[in-house]
């Protein structure tokens, strides 16, 4: 099997980061890993280790801020304690999980590769950099030990698989569609402007680009609790809903796919 990978660093605002590409048979997937003021947030796939491992050794840090536990987000995690004895600070909900061999599909596997097991800490509520103050954020929905990172000092949000893009097409098995709405409430609360993804990249507006996103699944909440008493079924919502069929579906064997959005909402999950 031939996978393209690439990776591509840079700095915004005085953020570094590096933006690591899996590309195979049509399914293209990226993640992001920033740096700032001595903090290292996420640390990229196994899959792309070498890139990672670079940026991990070149940039300046003390600690590393996991968003959550899924594997493209703390692949390199076990390479950053050892080769750094920094520690590593994670959802109180995965630090068990992550002490163990990785569990999950194999086309993930391809993709972002074997992540090692890695001993973390228990993340604060707030936390401090070189010259910040830090508020991490519950944001479940996406994943359920999800949180995103606010610099307090310079207004940059840290969103992780937050956002990702403003509408929502497919969605994981666990995913959680009203938790995803709630967090997204929640975090607008907080004063911020900047936002960087763990995927889309820097966002020069975050507030408005996660507001959008807010009102688009809220705009689809309505719409699939409006068919449903109709009487549609969950298929003919996403048919009509979602007409179009995305590559990841067949490829990952439905863990990805608009009938999970639809499947969450009516389920109240």
């Amino acid at each position: 099997m031939l996978l393209k990978k690439k990776a591509l660093k840079g700095e915004r605002n005085g953020v570094s980061y590096i933006n690591g590409q899996v590309r195979f048979q049509g399914v293209s997937l990226n993640v992001y890993s920033y740096a700032t003021d001595g903090i290292l947030i996420d640390t990229g796939a196994q899959s792309l280790q070498k890139y990672f491992k670079a940026f991990i050794d070149e940039v300046d840090f003390q600690q590393v801020m996991l968003t959550h536990f899924h594997e493209d987000h703390s692949g390199c995690a076990a390479y950053a304690a050892k080769s750094t004895q920094h520690p590593i600070y994670l959802n109180q909900k995965s630090i068990q999980s992550c002490m163990q061999k990785a569990d999950y599909p194999l086309y993930r596997q391809l993709f972002w590769g074997r992540r090692k097991p890695f001993l973390a800490q228990a993340m604060p509520d707030t936390f401090t950099s070189n010259t910040a103050t830090w508020d991490a954020i519950d944001t479940p929905g996406h994943a359920h030990d999800h949180k995103v990172f606010l610099n307090r000092e310079t207004g940059q949000l840290f969103t992780g698989d937050l956002f990702v893009q403003e509408r929502t097409k497919v969605s994981m098995t666990e995913e959680s569609i009203p938790q995803i709405t709630d967090s997204l409430k929640r975090v607008l609360t907080y004063d911020f402007e900047e936002m960087f993804c763990s995927h889309a990249g820097y966002v020069e507006n975050g507030r408005a680009a996660l507001t959008r996103k807010l009102d688009y699944l809220l705009s689809i909440q309505h719409e699939v609790i409006t068919l449903h008493g109709k009487g549609d079924t969950a298929n003919e919502i996403c048919t009509k809903l979602f007409p179009k069929k995305y590559p990841i579906t067949k490829f990952s064997r439905g863990e990805w796919d608009s009938l999970h959005i639809v499947n969450s909402i009516l389920n109240g999950r």
